[in-house]
């Protein structure tokens, strides 16, 4: 779990976002000990961790019921360009299809082009509507 902490950390700062650790950990540990709302997995390339994908499961009319959230999905810079973001965005898929998931969703940066360039040739499409967030 720590070692997904500090890459959550980097993913942060690479799209520029502002990290706030608080509860994380905490957060985090719910997850893990709660399989219906979703996942964590390391991405282990050459006995190396190269990333992290973070998998939760939403509910909604519009996507006729339970759907993936690629919540979180980094990829460390020495692993980016080899094919691991697609062997990851395929990893993530399967696992959508086999807890029969009929949507996966995403969040990407309007400054991170290169994401969405991959984003877009797996199939997603940009939602022309805005996504829209109240803290309670």
């Amino acid at each position: 779990m720590e070692k997904a902490l500090q890459l959550r950390e980097q993913l942060y700062l690479h799209e520029d976002l502002t990290y706030e650790p608080g509860d994380a950990a905490a957060v985090l540990q719910e997850l893990l000990a709660n399989p219906a709302f979703g996942a964590l997995w390391l991405i282990e390339v050459e006995d190396q961790i190269a990333g992290y994908l973070l998998l939760t499961i939403c509910y909604s009319l519009e996507f006729h019921g339970r759907f993936g959230l690629l919540d979180e999905f980094y990829v460390e810079e020495p692993w980016r360009g080899h094919g691991i973001g697609n062997a990851a965005l395929d990893f993530a898929e399967r696992e959508c299809h086999s807890r029969g998931l009929q949507a996966m969703r995403l969040e990407v940066s309007h400054g991170n082009p290169r994401a969405r360039d991959l984003y877009r040739r797996r199939g997603f499409a940009i939602d022309p509507r805005h996504l829209m967030t109240k803290w309670l």
